[in-house]
């Protein structure tokens, strides 16, 4: 439902470009009142692909090019010049309809460092609210906690034995128990909550649009690529997007809000003229406002992953290697949505630091009910046998990147730049952490099932060997952040407010705003961006 702009192009009262996690949440919520006119513009399709639903298909979604944009970095440095794949989801929901469900927040100083550094508003204090708001936590309401909201966050409905005894021997390698990741405290081992209802993913897709896409006041376009914003006079006023092979046009009365994820949304900005002007002028794009922010402060958190065959087949390796396994477990799911299609094989985590100094978590050691020979663009492949996974994730990397164009043409993949390895201490943490996988596979509760570590094996044990592993085999961790930077420096991209520096009617709201990333996975996060980024936008309207 729509107006007509002067031109006699569709006018709406706000436009959101980008249906992902965030994306999501701001147009459901800026249509909630029916007040105002909304137009969410997807490049993706809707979310109809079955595999979406069922949590173990996240190894159909991960290298599904109707629903993935399949990114790869620029050969890499410090990884032996290696390429990284960087799934992104392409549908309805955006990356939270492929990725792994694991609800975590973050540490409450990774928010304080946000209002540290000028960042007002950002605090913990200040996002917890709307972290509980958009909740519907299935343990009830609590002072961390919210009922009611869209988004569902639940236990796991299947734990089988090898989770309980990866927490056992986390226990027992002197990591302390911790029931609730986002409760007091989050250092410790425990179960991962995630975002899973009723055995099917709960992405940001089906918390905020399935109810929304009702109202006649918001209109969802689908294989809608937003191609370029358009300014006049120092005002964004209106978008361009190609849909099923024209070229549209959509004017905004109130604002825009580009919501394209770390990647989509500065190469929109890119593609309008919005960003550094040497990099324009060198892709012969127009300089329309030279912000050198946007692009740059890309990091993410970056793992490696200790492998273990294992002496009895529980692993989700042994259901992808075995017909009638994957037939009992299809059934299982059917008649009660439990069994191992519920989950995505990721049970269990612990948050560690690999410095007693350290007040807060840098490391987050994922268990994994499976194992892989590789996880790239070309796909999952799981080793061919029974095996097992302890992943350390570096959660406070020193790398930072960029995300340029690689040409003027809007269908092109941007030019992604990570500089991972960087530091001394991103070798040291990440060396700590394989060293505290291997002490958790020798701990007691883990007799029955580990046979052998088949990675990086037993004779890469030195400082020096373990290093060359990592350069060899580590991976980002598919939690990028950071650039369309929030802040007030000549470097940031938008103020506190989420407004682009020096445009007017015009705001980002995704992971690309976050100065420095969180201590844990970024859905979560940037859900509550996109509920922060609405309350803001809809004081502003009625002030």
């Amino acid at each position: 439902m729509a107006g007509e702009g002067e031109d006699g192009s569709d006018a709406y009262d706000f436009i959101v470009t980008g249906a992902g996690s965030a994306g999501c949440a701001v147009a459901a919520r800026l249509s909630e009142s029916g007040r105002h006119r909304v137009l969410l513009l997807e490049a993706g399709d809707r979310d109809t692909y079955p595999w979406i639903h069922v949590p173990l298909g996240y190894h159909k979604t991960f290298v599904n090019p109707k629903v993935n944009w399949m990114f790869e970095s620029e050969p890499e440095a410090e990884l032996n010049g290696r390429v990284l794949y960087q799934p992104r989801g392409k549908v309805l929901g955006g990356t939270s309809s492929i990725n792994g469900m694991v609800y975590m927040r973050g540490t409450p100083a990774d928010y304080d460092g946000w209002r540290q550094s000028g960042c007002e508003g950002w605090d913990w204090d200040s996002v917890l609210p709307f972290f509980r708001k958009a909740q519907d936590q299935a343990r009830g309401e609590s002072e961390h906690h919210g009922v009611g909201g869209p988004l569902r966050v639940t236990d796991h409905r299947w734990k089988p034995p090898l989770a309980e005894a990866l927490v056992e021997a986390s226990i027992q390698a002197g990591i302390p128990a911790n029931p609730d990741f986002n409760g007091p405290r989050q250092e410790g081992v425990g179960y991962y909550q995630t975002t899973i209802g009723d055995g099917r993913r709960w992405s940001a897709a089906r918390a905020y649009l399935r109810d929304a896409r009702g109202r006649r006041n918001l209109t969802v376009a689908t294989g809608a690529h937003a191609t370029r914003l358009l300014i006049e006079q120092g005002r964004a006023v209106g978008v361009e997007y190609r849909q099923k092979g024209a070229v549209r046009t959509a004017r905004a009365r109130r604002e825009i809000v580009v919501s394209g994820g770390v990647y989509g949304s500065p190469q929109l900005l890119l593609l309008s003229g919005i960003g550094p002007a040497d990099h324009l002028r060198d892709k012969g794009v127009a300089v329309l406002h030279d912000l050198p922010g946007v692009g740059a402060n890309l990091h993410d958190h970056f793992n490696t992953y200790v492998s273990f065959r294992c002496a009895t087949p529980v692993t989700m390796n042994d259901l992808a290697l075995s017909l009638p396994k994957r037939i009992a477990a299809a059934a299982q799911y059917a008649i009660g949505r439990t069994g191992p299609l519920a989950s995505m094989g990721l049970f269990v985590g612990a948050m560690v630091r690999s410095d007693p100094r350290f007040e807060w978590p840098d490391l987050q050691i994922n268990m994994f009910a499976w194992s892989t020979k590789e996880r790239l663009r070309t796909g999952i492949v799981p080793h061919p046998f029974s095996a097992f996974s302890i992943s350390p994730v570096h959660l406070r990397p020193d790398g930072r990147g960029t995300v340029r164009l690689k040409s003027p043409d809007p269908t092109a993949p941007p030019e992604i730049r990570f500089n991972f390895l960087k530091s001394e201490e991103d070798f040291r943490a990440l060396t700590y952490g394989i060293r505290l996988s291997r002490e958790i596979a020798r701990q007691p509760a883990l007799k029955d099932y580990v046979v052998e570590e088949v990675a990086p094996g037993p004779a890469v044990e030195t400082d020096a060997q373990l290093r060359d592993d990592i350069r060899a085999r580590a991976i980002s961790n598919y939690h990028p952040v950071g650039t369309c930077r929030m802040g007030r420096g000549t470097d940031a991209v938008v103020d506190p407010q989420l407004r682009v520096h020096g445009i007017a009617g015009l705001r980002v709201a995704d992971a690309s705003i976050m100065p420095s990333i969180v201590a844990g996975n970024t859905n979560a996060p940037a859900i509550m961006i996109g509920e922060k980024a609405a309350d803001m936008i809809l004081r502003a309207a009625a002030s």
